[in-house]
Formats: structure tokens, sequence, C-alpha cells
């Protein structure tokens, strides 16, 4: 994974960054223009749910991504109930980092594994206290954006060509519980670099930590390697810091209501075309993409000291993240 090099294509990627770009955009502009827009935001962040399984025939997709649902919704309750006070927002980012850790490499979910379960947790919280939204009102709208997304995902299958696939069973599909010894070390990592970077989140803000553990375990990934942990570190570093200075400039044109939708649309359309073959460059769209999406959710859209916390924390997360990857055997190589 060089800096100054794409990896090779795995295929077409433009029906998933599509079905990304409609699910957080659609819900955005649809509560926009019936006077919600903070519904909207918190619906776009169901749009994770088809980042899942992406690679797999839309029939067992349909059989996966209700579970990628039911964590993502399970994941904003806690984050939602634990709001209220910084120490139990700092318990539950372990917990659900491990937790969902545990599960997507025993049923090994594959990627973009847990990180999104985490970042999902964290943006709760934070959203819950930070806008006048019932907590209640809040679950029910993110649960709505799962479904829409499951629902734009599930399209396909109105084509004759998509149905007449048949699907693996469940068991096959999600194969466990069941651990190797490389996601055994990934579990193990996930579980050191959360409470370490819990422990660093509260002498830098309490408030973040759930930034800098989700920056530690996208690092990890779901590859069991030295050299990819230290890859992917530098490439987040670089590619938030890029990225950061990108939302500087979008953030100085305003955007909101149609507009908006119509940028993240863009930026997630982007992020599913190059993730696989460019992380750092994928970084770029990414970091704006979400400080722009949680600014709107919490009315701080336009915020450099945003801004600058986010480059703090993922240089802190990220070079955690790269850290753990020392305690991979050198002749590990990625099998999960």
């Amino acid at each position: 994974m060089s800096l100054f090099a794409l990896a090779p294509k795995r295929g077409p990627r433009w029906h998933l960054a599509t079905q990304a770009a409609l699910g957080i955009a659609v819900p955005i502009a649809v509560m926009t223009m019936i006077g919600q827009p903070s519904l909207g935001y918190i619906a776009a962040s169901g749009a994770f749910t088809v980042l899942f399984a992406g690679t797999a025939p839309v029939v067992e997709r349909a059989r996966i991504l209700p579970f990628v649902a039911a964590g993502l919704i399970a994941s904003a309750a806690l984050g939602v109930a634990a709001s209220a006070s910084a120490w139990l927002v700092s318990i539950g980012v372990v917990v659900v980092a491990v937790v969902s850790a545990a599960l997507a490499f025993g049923f090994r979910l594959g990627p973009p594994g847990p990180l999104f379960f985490v970042l999902v947790f964290g943006l709760s919280a934070h959203v819950i206290v930070s806008s006048p939204i019932a907590p209640m009102v809040y679950i029910a709208a993110l649960a709505a954006g799962c479904v829409f997304s499951y629902l734009i995902a599930m399209a396909p299958l109105l084509l004759p060509r998509a149905r007449s696939v048949s699907a693996r069973p469940l068991r096959e599909l999600l194969p466990g519980p069941a651990f190797t010894a490389d996601s055994r070390m990934l579990l193990i990592r996930v579980a050191i670099v959360a409470i370490i970077g819990v422990l660093l989140g509260l002498v830098i803000d309490p408030t973040r930590t759930y930034w800098i553990v989700g920056s530690a375990v996208a690092v990890i990934g779901v590859a069991a390697a030295r050299r990819a942990a230290v890859q992917r570190g530098l490439h987040r570093m670089l590619g938030t810091v890029v990225g950061a200075g990108v939302y500087a400039l979008l953030a100085l044109l305003h955007p909101s209501g149609l507009w908006l939708a119509l940028l993240l649309g863009a930026l997630q359309f982007t992020i599913e075309l190059v993730v696989v073959r460019h992380y750092a460059l994928a970084l770029v769209f990414i970091t704006p993409l979400v400080l722009l999406l949680t600014g709107a959710a919490t009315g701080e859209i336009g915020s450099m000291d945003v801004a600058w916390e986010r480059i703090v924390d993922t240089l802190v997360g990220a070079a955690l993240g790269a850290l753990s990857g020392l305690l991979h055997p050198r002749s590990t190589t990625t099998r999960t």
C-alpha cells in the first residue's frame, strides 16, 4: 500500500458507491425539504450499513446487512444511554470496540470491520449532548436511515438476474464464532488500543476518546501484519491532515440544506471508489465528510477548532494503531 501508487482494481465498485451516496444524501435532502434537517443528518449515518459485504451477491447481502444494521442501531442506543457521563462514554468506547471486534473477527464479517460501530457509538453520545433532539427520536432516525440504506442495497433484486443467484446459508456467510491465530491477535490489538486510547483521551479531552480509538481501530483494519499496520497508520495520518485542509476550504462555502446533501453524497461516492485502491487518498474525502456531517448535526459546521482537534486525535490514534502492529510476529501473513 504505497503512498505513491494505486493498488490494483478489485472489480467494479460504482454500484456500492452509488448506494452509499444515496444512503447519505437522500435522508438529508428529504428531511431538509420537510423542515427537519437535523434528523436527516442523523439518518444519514445509516448509510454505513451498505459499506459491508460489498463484494457479495445481493441475495447474500440481504442476509448479512440486517446484522450490520442491528449492530449500528445497538451502538447508537448505547451511545445515547451513556451520553450523560464522560466516564460512561469512555467505558462504552472500550466495550463497543472489543465486542464489535470480537463479533466482526469471530464471524469473519470482513472490511471495514469494527470501525463504524465505534464511530456510531461515539458520534451518538456526542450529538445527543450537543443538540436538543430527544434520545428516542435520535435512535428512531438512525434506525430509519439503516432501513433506508438496506432497501437501497436490495434494489438490484428487482432485476431477474440478481434474484437468480443462489445464496449460501447464513452459517457459511458468517461462519463462527471461531478465531484463528491472526484474528485473536487482531482482537487483542483492538482491546489494547481501546484501553490506551481512552486513557489518552481522558488526558487530551474525554469527549474525544471515540475518535482516538476509532482512528486506531481503522489502522488495525482486518489485516494481521506488521507492515500493513505501519502503512495504514502513515496513510491515515497524512490523509487526515490533507482532508482537514479540504474541510477548511469547503467550510468557507458554508454548505447547508440540499447543497450539503449533494456535497456529502459526492464525497461518499468518491470514497467508495478509491478506498480499496489508496487509503490515504480516501481519507482526504472521508475526513471532510465526517467533519461536515458531525458539524451539521451539532451545529458546529465550519469550526476550525474541531478540524484541529480531529487532526490531533487522528495522529494519536493512528500512531497507537500502527504501534500495536508490532505485536505480530515478523513472519505473520494476512489470513483473516
